[in-house]
């Protein structure tokens, strides 16, 4: 894929009632910088975050999301100078995120952990369909990030979108339209067809073996005007 951004952002969903202790636990305990809030329709309020060149996409929904397993995209690790080993800090909800120094495992920015059913799959998934970077042994790098995954008994496909916790990632990229066909060429599973979000982006959703989403964003502060 051309990237627009050389790494990639996350995405969780939230539906309590008042969200600001997920908020203070993101921004204060974790630090992240808050960038804007940007509503997304359906009720759905999306709170910005800087994550070292990627975004943290903390989805507020006003309505009750669907009780939903967790989706493959377990744990969340984020490089920070000054940290002696790696630190769990769970928010809340129980999202799991750690802090680690950089250069633990390769992660020099963020690294994204999933549990999947068959790592030969995903290899596959990642290798050719979207044709990212091999890292080593079950491990992908998109950019600056490192994407690291392994098989688990606990794993089972995502069937509810959206749902609690982590719940998608995005890549950026230079033309939404002609990656998102081609992923589908190459064997991608299309979740939605690329549509644009007024003059902000233009993206579409596509699913990884187990039905994880990644969407597929062509964002205008990046890419300059949107097609059409």
């Amino acid at each position: 894929m051309k990237l627009a951004k050389d790494c990639v952002d996350v995405a969780l969903f939230s539906d309590r009632a008042d969200p600001a202790p997920l908020l203070e636990h993101w921004q204060e305990r974790i630090g992240l910088p808050f960038e804007e809030p940007l509503p997304t329709g359906g009720g759905n309020l999306q709170h910005r975050h800087g994550l070292s060149g990627s975004v943290l996409k903390l989805n507020h929904s006003r309505q009750p999301l669907p009780a939903a397993p967790p989706s493959g995209y377990r744990e969340l690790w984020i490089a920070r100078d000054g940290v002696e080993g790696p630190t769990p800090l769970p928010d809340p909800e129980g999202n799991r995120v750690v802090l680690v120094p950089p250069g633990h495992e390769g992660v020099e920015q963020i690294a994204v952990r999933m549990a999947v059913r068959s790592a030969a799959a995903f290899e596959t998934w990642f290798g050719e369909t979207l044709g990212l970077e091999p890292a080593g042994p079950s491990a992908v790098r998109c950019g600056q990030t490192l994407l690291l995954f392994d098989e688990d008994a606990t794993a089972v496909p995502q069937r509810v979108f959206p749902g609690p916790g982590f719940r998608y990632l995005t890549i950026q990229v230079w033309d939404c339209d002609a990656e998102h066909a081609a992923i589908l060429a190459r064997g991608g599973e299309e979740a939605a067809p690329p549509r644009t979000l007024g003059k902000v982006a233009r993206f579409s959703m596509v699913k990884d073996p187990d039905g994880n989403w990644l969407e597929i964003s062509q964002r205008a502060s990046l890419t300059g005007a949107l097609p059409g």
